[in-house]
């Protein structure tokens, strides 16, 4: 599943139709991660509104994607931004596992390259 920019989806919540997506190629992370992965999707959506998606870039970097439809007069842009930073800051160790993850499986990376 690619997002609009060609970059891999990991995951996505929809706070329209309130539905969580996970890109079923990363089925092999642990339910753990997976269930934290749901919550902070959720939690994003039913505090700011529109839609987040978590996309891995050609490079491996996992970036957070938020957007609106631009009648949605609710939406908080500012409060999605600083819930981004928030997640980013509290969630620093899952993130950057899931990108060396990532490096790893998916674009064929050593570990020892990701150690340099």
């Amino acid at each position: 599943m690619t997002g609009q920019d060609g970059n891999m989806v990991l995951c996505g919540s929809n706070g329209y139709e309130r539905k969580y997506y996970f890109n079923e190629e990363f089925d092999g992370l642990p339910d753990a991660i997976k269930r934290q992965l749901q919550v902070m999707c959720v939690w994003f959506t039913e505090e700011c509104g529109g839609i987040l998606t978590m996309e891995f870039t050609e490079d491996g970097t996992l970036e957070f994607k938020h957007s609106t439809t631009e009648y949605d007069g609710y939406y908080d842009e500012i409060g999605a931004d600083l819930k981004i930073k928030q997640f980013r800051e509290q969630g620093q160790e899952l993130l950057e596992a899931l990108e060396l993850y990532y490096r790893v499986f998916y674009l064929g990376e050593s570990v020892e390259e990701q150690d340099s």
